[in-house]
């Protein structure tokens, strides 16, 4: 794994040639809704697909050794920076590349392929530079939002690995448009288990605002697995603070269930607001 996550960077282009490492610019190629990542040591393999969840697997099928797959996405505003680097065997995030001054809208959606099976989805922004460790790296073109969150709600059923459920999630919120952001309100609501719910609730919080209020709040009054109650309460502290604190506040004060308000003083402490001191005197007299 640290192998692909080098510190090498080089200009892509899709195609089958290997890459020039000392090449300049900005290390990706983006036209027609196509974009790879800056690889080096290694090359990119296309092939172009209409159903994601048929392809994939099919050529995962094809594989006699380790393998990755990927494809690009469109990225929801905001800085996502989701480059792993490597010191002394601890993982830190930086980079040295030139700080951009408009965000990528677009991040890459990575697949480990061992013994003809996906065992890890990784995400990486379009400023990591990937060192493919001698291989082939097999890209799908093209891919549409609307397949990609299809095909990632295939690893949400109870046999899927944990990692796996989580990087799905992940890569729905990461996704721009209306279907993902939908797709993760219903996670959120009907999630197959607490985990994928959680995770869900906080991808909210991030991207949804006054859209994720309600379903956060419901998730704290309705849900029975006290788990998600935690989850949700969580994710109230990631709001705005102008959303968040008012929401924490009365969800301390009113709520009958002591872990809920437990939860939402612990957040409203590390909040550091004005309005959450406020409260604490008020409750402390």
């Amino acid at each position: 794994m640290k192998a692909l996550l080098a510190a090498l960077a080089a200009f892509a282009v899709i195609g089958s040639a290997p890459f020039d490492s000392g090449e300049a610019g900005s290390g990706l190629a983006f036209a027609q809704g196509q974009a790879t990542p800056r690889l080096s040591n290694g090359r990119i393999e296309s092939h172009t697909t209409t159903n994601i969840a048929r392809d994939l697997p099919a050529l995962a099928s094809t594989f006699n050794e380790p393998m990755w797959i990927g494809y690009a996405q469109p990225m929801i505003d905001g800085n996502h920076n989701m480059c792993d680097y490597w010191s002394d065997g601890r993982m830190i995030t930086q980079s040295t590349d030139p700080i951009r001054l408009e965000p990528a809208d677009f991040f890459f959606v990575l697949f480990r392929i061992e013994e003809k099976q996906i065992t890890r989805i990784r995400t990486f922004s379009d400023n990591c530079p990937l060192d493919a460790g001698g291989k082939a790296v097999h890209w799908f073109t093209s891919v549409s939002p609307s397949d990609s969150v299809s095909y990632m709600k295939t690893f949400m059923s109870p046999d899927t690995t944990r990692k796996l459920n989580d990087s799905a999630v992940t890569v729905i919120a990461l996704t721009k448009g209306d279907q993902a952001l939908n797709e993760l309100l219903t996670l959120a609501k009907d999630g197959p288990s607490a985990q994928v719910k959680g995770n869900a609730l906080f991808w909210l919080a991030q991207r949804a605002g006054q859209k994720a209020i309600g379903t956060i709040t419901a998730a704290i009054e309705n849900d029975p697995d006290t788990k998600v109650k935690e989850k949700a309460v969580f994710a109230l502290s990631q709001l705005p603070k102008d959303e968040g604190v008012p929401l924490l506040i009365q969800q301390a004060r009113t709520n009958k269930n002591p872990v809920v308000r437990k939860q939402a003083m612990f957040w409203l402490g590390q909040s550091k607001d004005p309005r959450a001191l406020k409260f604490f005197e008020e409750i402390l007299k």
